[in-house]
């Protein structure tokens, strides 16, 4: 599982569609949520948009791997998902704020996080002003919780910062084929399976999607 994390307006969301859109072997994880849809999101493609109340029934139901407080909304991802990314064998991208990627990188040490950084203070607070998305207190709230954020980068596997969509995208795509031929994925038991084969074989199951969680989640 490859984690993207940024702080609210450093391109997150944008560089994972870009690498969807690219790659047919790449999905994304819905995240479910209380915050209310923005202007031009879907349900089910951007987020599970769902009241308090049925995301409280989730909670009793132990249906999320981990969920979280960010900007006065809740934010979960379900079980399910990690499931489908376990047994789907395609890259799966989870896009989450700094709690939660942190709280699946414990349950799942194999997993990929990226950390997502803007150029800059002052540019990601241009991003957000030019995104229109918040009123004047939510802008300073999420400025607030960025500059929180930030400081979570060193726990972060990769750090790749955002100034150039085009550059942030191949600098992810990089580390998706680097971590694909890490010793620790490598599956030797396959190797010479074929007669006369001279790649080196592919490793642990599609890709380096293989996981087991620390703890059962059932």
């Amino acid at each position: 599982m490859v984690i993207l994390s940024s702080p609210s307006g450093g391109g997150k969301t944008t560089v994972c569609e870009k690498i969807l859109g690219r790659h047919k072997d790449c999905v994304r994880s819905i995240s479910v949520t209380t915050r209310k849809r923005r202007k031009g999101e879907r349900q089910g493609q951007d987020y599970l948009f769902v009241t308090e109340e049925e995301f409280k029934q989730k909670i009793r139901r132990r249906e999320f791997v981990e969920w979280a407080w960010v900007h006065g909304h809740r934010y979960g991802t379900l079980k399910r998902s990690v499931t489908r990314a376990q047994e789907g064998g395609k890259v799966a991208f989870f896009v989450l704020d700094v709690q939660g990627g942190i709280a699946m990188k414990k349950l799942y040490p194999q997993s990929v996080l990226i950390f997502v950084l803007p150029p800059s203070v002052g540019e990601l607070k241009r991003r957000l002003i030019r995104r229109g998305t918040e009123d004047s207190q939510e802008m300073k709230d999420r400025l607030r919780t960025a500059l929180k954020e930030i400081h979570f980068w060193s726990k972060y596997d990769y750090v790749v910062i955002n100034k150039n969509l085009e550059q942030t995208v191949r600098s992810v795509e990089t580390i998706i084929q680097a971590e694909e031929l890490k010793a620790g994925r490598f599956d030797h038991t396959r190797w010479g399976e074929k007669k006369g084969q001279t790649q080196r074989p592919r490793p642990k199951g599609r890709r380096f999607f293989r996981f087991v969680p620390k703890r059962d989640l059932a």
